[in-house]
């Protein structure tokens, strides 16, 4: 009775804090597009400096977000290799199980633009800051693909879901052509990271306030870079990259054989 009683106190109380949290990060973000962003472009000689400024706030609001999440003790977490990271104008490639991936790939690629959903860019949350960082938001892939190769010849790092959005629990990962096509077309270093969290929160089509059984753990393993000198960017060449991701995030997934179905609300 007694260990009942501590279990839904706990999850009561993870409950509550994650409502904190978040409302929390709501203001940051707010507070990053409507005063961070319009101070930045005041005070930088041109629009690439006052962007480069905004996504130094980004990163910022990011690792304090997650610092106080693991304060609040709703989650942990732990990244294997984060020196991967590191590289200037690598293309950062990843799987997209949960809602938190992208703030904590931004938390660590420096200088890192986020390739958006449409929605994010429209979200009267976020939209201000978005723009003000320079994230790519172009609802065409054209220009997508294209405005995320000019970020790599910059020198920036590009973080992209090729998933297009969240990961469907228990299914293989399925991956767009769109992180191979920049890959092939920029050559630029490719840093694959394998996502997984344990037991899984914030799932596609799980509300916010679903939470675990227990603290999710979050393990975001960097591979090895790769970089493709042949110069070829034929078709085959995009299919033949986006087959070897896609075994490479379904091998290293496969390790939990998806067994432990412990979703929020199982």
């Amino acid at each position: 009775m007694t260990q009942t009683l501590a279990a839904h106190i706990d999850r009561s109380w993870r409950c509550f804090a994650t409502a904190l949290g978040f409302s929390l990060f709501a203001l940051c973000a707010l507070a990053v597009g409507l005063v961070i962003a319009p101070a930045a472009r005041l005070c930088s000689a041109n629009r690439a400096l006052a962007q480069r400024r905004v996504r130094r706030s980004v990163k910022a609001t990011c690792r304090g977000f997650i610092a106080l999440l693991g304060g609040l003790r709703l989650i942990d977490y732990r990244i294997v290799h984060a020196e991967r990271l590191q590289r200037p104008g690598s293309l950062v490639l990843a799987n997209h199980p949960t809602l938190l991936d992208a703030l904590f790939l931004l938390a660590t690629v420096p200088d890192a633009v986020c390739v958006t959903k449409g929605g994010l860019a429209t979200h009267p949350v976020t939209r201000s800051a978005i723009r003000a960082a320079g994230f790519i938001a172009a609802p065409n892939p054209r220009r997508a693909i294209a405005a995320a190769s000019e970020a790599l010849e910059n020198g920036q790092s590009v973080i992209l879901f090729p998933e297009g959005t969240r990961s469907t629990p228990g299914q293989a990962v399925r991956l767009r052509r769109n992180g191979a096509m920049i890959a092939v077309m920029s050559r630029a270093p490719v840093v694959p990271v394998c996502i997984r969290c344990e037991p899984p929160t914030l799932l596609k089509g799980s509300p916010w306030y679903r939470v675990p059984p227990r603290r999710p753990c979050f393990t975001f393993t960097v591979e090895v870079p790769w970089q493709d000198d042949t110069k070829d960017t034929s078709m085959p060449a995009i299919i033949e990259l986006n087959r070897r991701l896609e075994t490479l995030f379904n091998h290293d997934l496969a390790k939990d054989e998806f067994a432990h179905d412990e979703r929020a609300g199982t």
